[in-house]
């Protein structure tokens, strides 16, 4: 089987899953190898996503690591084996990795939290605040480099608008509703676009406003998917040299409480509804 050159986040996920069993049991790459009757390099180019793992293999290796979790390694063999070409296939190479790795992760994600400090979260975003977002944040880009991210960005929404919609809740920091990204009239679109969105049975929406005490959170904006089992979780966070996605046990349950703290702090989902109205009203 020929290795893969740039494999996909969601590869390196379950590649990392494999590994961290291994360790769970104690055993060496050199062990693994010989309970599988494979070479050491095989076990090495699985667990670092350069190649496959077919459903026997890999129940194989669970077996050896004495993996009990059946829901996991069930959740394994799925990403294993799953084909999908998704829509977002047609921008690989097109675009950085990461715009088609958050998209593949949208589509495969049980549920989805947002928290949102500078900007409306990109599932909510208008055409017109996106092209605005992505010119401004790269001057040097020509259109057709734009109208990319724009259209990008816009298939991204069918995880929340399309027929099977995920549960989706996002906090959104009154600041991120104030910024006009893109002038008044875009503004006043956009606030209508989430108070549109909010009123859907899968979304909710919640506002931390200007006037909350003792808000520390400036630097809590992330996304966090759920995956089949909290286990395979993930947290998507911007770095300074591109996308981040983190997903060790202890991360994970820091951000898990991060975002129980934010949605504590922030309105109960009418009232926020009530203050995207008044923030409409005064444009």
């Amino acid at each position: 089987m020929a290795l893969r050159h740039e494999p996909t986040a969601r590869q390196l996920r379950l590649a990392a899953e494999l590994r961290r069993l291994r360790d769970e049991a104690g055993l060496t790459a050199r062990d693994a190898a010989a309970l599988l009757g494979v070479s050491p390099p095989q076990i090495s180019q699985i667990e670092a996503g350069l190649t496959g793992v077919s459903e026997k293999r890999l129940r194989r290796l669970a077996a050896n690591y004495a993996c009990s979790d059946g829901d996991l390694v069930d959740a394994l063999v799925d990403m294993a084996t799953d084909r999908t070409q998704g829509w977002w296939e047609e921008y690989r190479g097109v675009l950085p990795a990461a715009y088609c790795d958050l998209a593949e992760l949208d589509h495969h994600a049980t549920f989805r939290h947002d928290v949102a400090v500078l900007h409306v979260p990109g599932l909510f975003q208008t055409e017109e605040y996106a092209r605005a977002l992505f010119a401004y944040m790269n001057p040097e880009f020509p259109e057709t480099e734009v109208q990319l991210r724009v259209d990008h960005r816009m298939k991204r929404k069918v995880v929340v608008e399309g027929p099977t919609p995920m549960s989706y809740e996002t906090v959104i920091h009154e600041a991120a509703l104030r910024i006009s990204v893109a002038g008044r009239a875009a503004t006043r679109a956009q606030l209508a676009r989430i108070l549109d969105m909010s009123e859907a049975g899968h979304v909710t929406v919640r506002v931390i406003p200007f006037a909350l005490d003792d808000f520390a959170g400036a630097g809590s904006t992330m996304v966090y998917l759920g995956g089949a089992v909290p286990r395979l979780d993930t947290v998507v966070r911007d770095a300074p040299h591109g996308t981040a996605f983190v997903d060790s046990a202890a991360q994970l349950e820091h951000f898990r409480m991060l975002f129980r703290r934010v949605k504590a702090a922030s309105l109960p989902p009418e009232q926020s509804r009530d203050l995207i109205h008044e923030l409409a009203k005064e444009l």
